[in-house]
């Protein structure tokens, strides 16, 4: 916990000067908003109060604008975001039930991201690949024809890989 305490930190710390390359006026929410999204990859709450102090608007005018649309994101995307085709090849081919196997298996909702921030949910509305139809992307990887049943095999790889890298830091630091 005091990892993604210490992360906000130095995205307030970094934050800060950035306001000051935007004009204060009510147009500028959605470019700043733009602007700690690109950079961070969602907008903290003391980001949130931070851009409403900036722009003398409430924190509540700030979350209304950043709610409406779908691009802002609320929670930090995982290190391995997976993003759920539920355009209407997908749809037609059950991509509503993949969906559901990523959360059932990762223990998180559509838009949440695992406690370790190795993994994020999001659906989205198309990701150009209907023939594969239904289609997952996890990371920059798109994996067609989906099926529920492979939806384990998908994480565990995940995780089989990053546990073999974790072992070779480790044997190259000890010198072996």
């Amino acid at each position: 916990m005091d990892e993604v305490l210490s992360a906000e930190e130095d995205i307030l710390e970094d934050i800060g000067p950035r306001l000051k390359g935007f004009g204060k006026e009510k147009g500028s929410l959605i470019p700043i908003l733009q602007m700690i999204q690109e950079k961070h990859g969602y907008l903290p709450p003391d980001a949130v109060t931070m851009v409403a102090l900036y722009l003398e608007v409430s924190a509540s005018e700030v979350y209304g604008v950043a709610t409406f649309y779908n691009q802002f994101r609320f929670h930090p995307p995982g290190k391995y975001p997976v993003k759920v085709c539920l355009g209407t090849a997908c749809h037609v081919k059950a991509g509503d039930i993949i969906l559901e196997n990523f959360e059932r298996k990762l223990e998180i909702s559509e838009g949440e991201t695992t406690p370790d921030r190795e993994f994020s949910i999001e659906k989205v509305a198309c990701v150009g690949c209907c023939a594969l139809a239904p289609v997952a992307v996890i990371g920059e990887t798109v994996h067609g024809h989906m099926a529920p049943s492979k939806v384990e095999g998908l994480i565990l790889r995940i995780q089989i890989e990053k546990e073999i890298k974790e072992r070779e830091k480790e044997s190259n630091a000890s010198g072996r």
